[in-house]
Parts: structure tokens; sequence; C-alpha cells
């Protein structure tokens, strides 16, 4: 038997009270159901389908790119009428791997377990054991601990409520069967709807074994259905990739403080503080030193760099020994060399700086180019920017920038200049030269402030 996998992904999530289909909420950075496709694609031979209906074509635009099928219901009339949707696209002789587009944490080697279960008995379910089973579909087995049927928590009884077994909504079936049992599902339940489940017990009338497979750790049958639930999902799955980088020799200050909503790769006896924040592709190398509060996104950082508290780093390639922050904004396209200092509340974009320059203080860079060994002072701004179009900054080696410059460009400094603090250029300056542009300083003599009339 092939494998066909479907994603049931087209409820609604009211309990989400948003706009949105719930599977469109983000858990570490990614759309719920972008963590169950890669899942299901890790697996070896299959075709993977997607059922959607709410949103209508929100979901096939928004994942464009996959290699599904998709599949409209396009009235929500439950998991069994969803189901039913894609069955026609499904070869008979296939075995149909069920998932839920709002269960993300489930791990591809449980599924390798459902499937392989499945292709003994043709019919297998994952189960989990909560000590608060809540709004799950219990598993009932009879006396010989056979599974025989899954009773919806709304329509359970009041002992059947404190079965601890739950159904995780996935399971894994011949497609001939299911063609079968699901042309003959009712909806006559307190929700009127028809429940997949409800083919365990035509399976168990039909003399069919039903293999249940326990997950190892309930957390991955854990369903989003409320922002809560996202929440506490969202916990779990840090938590998990905390402890895999600890194990990895990653230094965390705190675990429950970290969040990685990508992927990170890590030198030697890198350390990270509170409350950091990695996204997309991350790469670091060794003895760096991440102070709390930084955010970093599809950056590289050099061995021996240190990010001070509060700094930002967006699509930058960092060389080794800088000194970056606090408080600092580095902006896509922009690349440091070896030992560069950025300090607070300096945002640069767009720029390449040379080894051993330093912009200390209070100043905007963009679109420029510095040399090695350059000095732009506190308050200095590339006014890069004429309403229309960007414009290019050049400065050259061992330059001396003063603060309060404004260097409007189109402009080009050549190598060791000086420009006085306080200068407005918009004129290339020469080698070697001290470039002053600024209003001449006067006095007023006895001058007398206006003062406030008398009321």
């Amino acid at each position: 038997m092939t494998l066909s996998i479907v994603i049931l992904a087209a409820g609604r999530g009211a309990r989400m009270y948003s706009g949105k289909p719930k599977v469109l909420h983000e858990l570490a950075g990614k759309p719920l159901l972008g963590h169950v496709y890669e899942t299901a694609a890790q697996l070896p031979d299959r075709r993977i389908y997607i059922v959607y209906g709410h949103g209508k074509e929100r979901l096939p635009r928004a994942f464009a790119a996959w290699d599904v099928c998709w599949v409209r219901q396009a009235e929500q009339l439950g998991t069994g009428h969803a189901l039913r949707q894609a069955l026609p696209h499904i070869p008979t002789r296939d075995l149909v791997l069920i998932l839920c587009g709002d269960a993300p944490l489930t791990r591809r080697e449980s599924l390798l377990r459902l499937v392989n279960a499945a292709r003994e008995t043709g019919f297998s379910l994952l189960t989990a054991r909560l000590d608060q089973p809540g709004a799950y579909g219990r598993i009932i087995r009879d006396r010989h601990n056979r599974v025989t049927a899954i009773v919806e928590a709304a329509d359970a009884s009041a002992e059947q409520s404190r079965i601890q077994e739950v159904n995780s909504g996935l399971m894994a079936v011949k497609a001939a069967w299911l063609k079968r049992w699901l042309d003959g599902l009712d909806n006559n339940n307190q929700q009127h709807e028809y429940y997949l489940t409800d083919i365990v017990a035509r399976a168990v009338a039909d003399g069919i074994s039903i293999k249940p497979v326990i997950a190892e750790s309930a957390i991955e049958t854990l369903g989003v259905n409320n922002r809560l639930q996202l929440a506490e999902a969202e916990r779990h799955f840090q938590l998990s990739q905390a402890r895999r980088l600890l194990l990895n020799g990653l230094g965390l200050a705190d675990p429950a403080r970290f969040d990685l909503r990508g992927e990170l790769e890590a030198g030697r006896d890198v350390e990270i503080d509170i409350n950091v924040i990695i996204e997309g592709r991350v790469k670091l190398g060794d003895h760096v030193r991440i102070a709390a509060n930084c955010y970093l996104k599809d950056a590289v950082i050099g061995d021996n760099v240190e990010i001070l508290a509060n700094t930002m780093i967006d699509q930058a390639v960092i060389g080794a020994g800088c000194r970056i922050g606090p408080f600092a904004r580095l902006r896509p396209d922009t690349s440091l060399a070896g030992n560069v200092h950025i300090g607070n509340f300096v945002e640069i974009k767009k720029t390449a700086i040379g080894p051993d320059s330093k912009a200390g203080h209070l100043s905007y860079i963009g679109d420029a180019t510095i040399g090695k060994e350059t000095n732009i002072g506190a308050g200095v701004i590339t006014c890069n920017y004429d309403g229309a179009n960007k414009h290019p900054t050049v400065i050259g080696d061992h330059v001396f920038v003063g603060s309060n410059a404004q260097l409007i460009a189109p402009i080009r400094i050549e190598d060791g200049a000086t420009i006085a603090a306080g200068a407005t250029l918009n004129r290339p300056v020469s080698k070697d030269a001290l470039a002053i542009a600024r209003v001449e300083q006067r006095e007023i003599a006895d001058w007398k402030r206006p003062g406030k009339k008398a009321p």
C-alpha cells in the first residue's frame, strides 16, 4: 500500500475569535498548518491532501509552493464529511494517514509508528493518556482491552467522561474501508455533524482489529482550539527546542525565556541571556555573547561577538570581534567586518563597514560604504533619501566624522579626511582634508529673553 496523507484543515476556529482560519495562526513564527505539513512531508512515498474550507482560498494562496492536492469542503459538516471530500482523489489501494491541521506538535516518529501499525491490521489510532481529558473524545475498550469505540466528550456518559485515554484525531486506515464506512455515517449527535470517529464502531462491527498506538508524550496530541491552547503549545514547543539546544552545548540563562522561531546554528561557548528571540536562519560563531532582550533574524554572527541588551539585528552579517549595542538596530543588508563597534541607539541599513571602525552613539547610517579604522561621531546622519530615491555615501579609511554632522548623499569622503562637528556637507571631501560647513557663531550682547505676560 502506498501512503496518502490527508490533513483536515477546514475548520473556522470560532474560539480563536479571529477573522482568519485557525490553522493560519502561528506557533514559533510558523502557521499551525505549516508545522503539520512539514512533519507529514518527512514521511517516505506519500502524497499529501489538505482539506480546507473556512476562509475559502486563503490557505491555497498562503501555501501555493507546497506540493499538495487541495480539496475544498464547501460546508463544514464534521470531520467525517471533510475526509469524504478527499477520498475520490485517493486510490482505493492506498493506506490513508489522517492528520489534524491544528495539532502541530506530533513527531515524525509517532506518525511512522502509526503507519506501521496500520500496515499490520489496516486500521490504527494514535491515543494519549491525560490526567484531565477535557473535551477530547474517549477511547472505549472492552474487557479484552480491545478498542471498540470513540465517544466524543459532548456525547459521553458520566462514566465514560472519567476515561483518561483519549483520541488524538490521528489515524491510519485502508482507503477501501474508509470509502465504505464514510458513506454510511449519520449525524445523530449533539453537534449534528458527521464524526470520523464513528468509523471505529463500524470497523468493530466488521470484525476488524484496531491497533492503538499510545503517544510517548501527551503533548504530541495537543490540539489548538483557542488562544490559551495556542500559548500553551508555544511554550511546550519552545521548551523542547531549548532543551535540545542546551544538551548540544548552548548556554541559555533561562530556557523558559528564550524563543526560537526558525533555525539556530551555534558554535562553542555561546551564551544567551533572557528574552532573546531568534527568527529565520541564524548562525552564531564561537564565544558569542547575547545580552537580554535582543532580536536576531536571518543573521550570521562571527566568533567572539558581543551583542548588548535590546539590540535588533535583521538580515545582517557580523564579523569576528564586533561589539554591538546596547539599543542598536542593524537592518537588512548590513555587513560589518572584524572588530567593528556599533554603540547605543545607532541604526544601520544597507551598509558595509570596514574593520576596526566605530559608530558609538545616536547615528543613522544608510546606503553607505565605510572603510577601515573610521570613526563616526554621535548624531551623524547619512541623508540618503531625497523623497523619491536612495543615494550612496562612501567614506574611506581613517576618516573622522565629528558629532552631529549631516552627509547629504550622493557624497564621497576620501581617506584620512576629518569632518568638523556640526557640518552639513553636500560636496566631496578630499583626502586628508578638514571639512567645515556650518553657520558662523555670533553673539548679541545683553540679550533679553521674552518674558511671560502678566495675567
